[in-house]
């Protein structure tokens, strides 16, 4: 008797657990599909683990963007952009190739740079990195002139994990910090 009456307790359990479990992966997947990529004017530098020394002015300066994933209008997610047309190696680098292509573009088609440099990546959400990553690379593959997504990421091993694991290949390993890119085959 005592064995049914916990056979029925475990049962009745396991069914609630697969209930909830399959509740939570809906939430989160809706969450995904309702999300849009969208430029932001500037972003809460307080939140990024990765270069909270850069103000909003650097971040938008000379043709740099800063893009967010938005769900519900709260932002999840958040990638800084560079362009340029060559890879730096170092934020100061990075700061004068940038300025470099937005100054070239001036006295062309306006159209800055051919290499998108992302420079921090962060989330506040599961799954905002990925997202924001997949989100990203459909936009840079539509554009005209962009034919590069490369990475100026800290030299740690989620750095690494994070882009290897997304999709991304090693380019080279820095002094003070290294490089992935995300192959855009248009």
């Amino acid at each position: 008797m005592v064995k049914k009456t916990l056979k029925k307790k475990i049962k009745a359990r396991f069914r609630k657990s697969k209930k909830d479990l399959k509740k939570n992966i809906n939430f989160f997947f809706e969450w995904i599909k309702g999300a849009e990529l969208v430029e932001l004017k500037e972003c809460k530098i307080s939140k990024d683990p990765v270069r909270p020394e850069l103000d909003n002015i650097f971040r938008t300066s000379y043709g740099r963007k800063i893009f967010g994933v938005k769900y519900k209008d709260e932002i999840h997610a958040v990638m800084c952009f560079a362009f340029t047309n060559k890879i730096p190696k170092t934020i100061k680098e990075l700061d004068l190739m940038s300025k470099d292509a937005f100054l070239q573009s001036a006295t062309r088609d306006q159209k800055i740079g051919k290499i998108a440099i992302a420079y921090t990546v962060w989330s506040t959400k599961k799954g905002g990195g990925k997202l924001i990553v997949k989100q990203v690379f459909k936009m840079i593959k539509k554009s005209n002139h962009l034919n590069r997504l490369v990475t100026l990421s800290p030299l740690t091993e989620m750095a690494r994990n994070f882009h290897l694991n997304n999709g991304a290949e090693e380019i080279q390993v820095n002094e003070e910090t290294q490089n992935f890119e995300y192959k855009i085959i248009k």
